[in-house]
């Protein structure tokens, strides 16, 4: 018998409850989806933003954005109705969605460590190198680059079979998730989705042979005072990069290697992973960088 809806998983038996835990996840889907939206609007709207910095950052607040709004729909489902059931097709459409997203971030997580570094090593070119053309041009790339790499996904799950199992283990879809209830040979979705997760852990480990280099170039400058100066500017992609990242790692560590794994850890990262980083990023940016606060305290009247 065919399997004609997956069903998704709340907090399991928590479900009484799934009402009240819906109200911290609406609180957090609503600041994640405002913050980012504040930051693309001040950006856009203020002439001394309009630097290779912060279109990186618009393009990490877009990436962010997009993940929220992938998960949102059957997050709010689950928790605010109970209602679990999902089509297959509107399962491969989402996670298609929150795969491509959580690549483009990748991408942009990697992108702005460049730009860190370039910043420190070389401020006299740094404008003259990252104009504003190639900064579109590379945001363009890595969108096109992040669709095309998940593009498969959705096609190859949807030609396997599914006729026993039809329970997943989280709140939303993900594909090595889905390619476990299949009772047909899913071969080339284990190698494909191994290949998409090397490429994003090998922009994780470009983001750190950069940090290597932005290290050695601080050493190199004489000043203690302008060391710590030139450190603070990472700060918050530091900060930006450890909530991204840490969740994405153990989520698929657990996945991999946890035998004897507990399903509510397993849940709780795996909804941190897609609620922590679009509500964090937009705070940790207007703390942590001056001309963002300012003009966002300016445009609220707070100033």
């Amino acid at each position: 018998i065919e399997v004609t809806t997956f069903f998704l998983i709340g907090i399991p038996g928590l479900e009484h409850a799934h009402v009240w835990i819906s109200i911290p996840i609406c609180i957090m889907y609503l600041v994640a989806i405002l913050g980012n939206c504040t930051i693309l609007f001040v950006i856009s709207t203020e002439p001394s933003l309009h630097a290779p910095m912060y279109y990186f950052l618009s393009m990490l607040a877009i990436s962010d954005l997009g993940l929220s709004l992938s998960s949102l729909p059957t997050m709010l489902r689950i928790f605010v109705f109970n209602a679990t059931g999902i089509s297959p097709n509107a399962c491969f459409a989402q996670e298609f969605f929150i795969h491509g997203f959580t690549d483009m971030e990748s991408s942009v997580l990697l992108i702005m460590s460049f730009d860190r570094f370039l910043a420190i090593r070389n401020p006299l070119r740094y404008n003259s190198i990252l104009t504003s053309a190639r900064v579109a041009k590379m945001g363009l790339m890595f969108l096109i680059k992040s669709m095309l790499l998940v593009l498969p996904f959705p096609f190859t799950l949807k030609r396997l079979e599914y006729c026993r199992k039809s329970l997943l283990s989280h709140s939303y879809c993900l594909h090595q998730d889905v390619m476990k209830l299949a009772c047909s040979d899913n071969t080339v979705n284990f190698f494909y989705g191994f290949f998409v997760a090397l490429c994003m852990m090998s922009d994780s480990m470009f983001i750190a042979v950069s940090y290597v280099f932005i290290l050695k170039t601080v050493m190199g400058i004489g000043s203690h005072k302008e060391r710590l100066k030139a450190l603070n500017t990472c700060v918050s992609h530091i900060c930006a990069v450890l909530i991204f990242y840490v969740p994405i790692i153990a989520l698929a560590s657990m996945h991999r290697f946890g035998r004897h794994k507990s399903p509510m850890a397993m849940i709780l990262i795996a909804d941190i992973f897609l609620l922590v980083p679009p509500l964090m990023n937009p705070i940790v940016y207007c703390v942590k960088t001056r001309q963002i606060r300012e003009k966002v305290l300016g445009k609220l009247g707070l100033k």
